[in-house]
């Protein structure tokens, strides 16, 4: 293939026209504004509703990016688990520093975030994995993530073989490799979509004495 393909230049997806976005109609922190969207997202029946994207960059500040899930948000950040030898594992623990997208296309919404990586106590990560189906259990420690395998029945084996390892546990115990991450934000942007990308954009922004400051952004 040769040449440029040309993409249809698009507005935002769905009521985004109709609705905008006001300084008075944001709550008082971002916490709270983020519930209001997030229970909007769930009512509104989209597929995957806690899918984000995660950002990361390694040592020298190459960045990568992947879709993981969110299980847990509250005013002290955004929590999500991972196993920590992966690619966004070693990243985020390397360096400390990641951003956060809420895709919300069918809203014509838009959530970003950038914080520190902090990670969990062990006790929160043996709740949270206790709480996972058993099949998922045995894949965390059935699969060596980002590393190059040979090929899936690899991957098969592998779990057959925690499969008998952990033959009458109940729960399956976390890897040691494996635990929770929170993001906690110093800066969250609410994204509403209108028409001829004059688009609605509010930024809750740390300062440097703590305190949180709320700006419009120009689209």
């Amino acid at each position: 293939m040769t040449g440029d393909t040309a993409v249809p230049d698009v507005g935002p997806a769905g009521n985004a026209e109709e609705k905008g976005l006001s300084r008075t109609d944001l709550a008082v922190d971002w916490c709270t504004q983020f519930d209001r969207w997030f229970r909007d997202v769930v009512a509104a029946g989209l597929p995957e509703p806690t899918a984000m994207v995660l950002g990361t960059a390694d040592a020298t500040g190459r960045p990568s990016g992947r879709t993981v899930l969110l299980k847990r948000y509250d005013s002290e950040g955004y929590v999500f688990f991972t196993n920590h030898t992966s690619r966004k594992g070693v990243e985020a623990l390397a360096n400390p520093y990641a951003s956060l997208v809420f895709p919300w296309f069918a809203l014509g919404r838009q959530v970003t975030v950038t914080g520190r990586v902090v990670p969990l106590e062990r006790a929160e990560t043996e709740a949270y994995f206790a709480s996972r189906p058993r099949g998922s259990q045995l894949g965390a420690w059935a699969s060596p993530q980002s590393q190059v395998i040979p090929d899936r029945d690899y991957l098969v084996a592998r779990e057959r073989e925690a499969a008998e390892r952990f033959a009458g546990t109940d729960p399956v115990p976390p890897p040691p490799h494996w635990g929770g991450l929170r993001v906690v934000p110093d800066m969250v942007e609410f994204w509403q979509g209108r028409t001829n990308r004059l688009h609605d954009r509010f930024r809750y922004r740390r300062d440097g004495q703590g305190a949180w400051v709320v700006e419009r952004l120009a689209p």
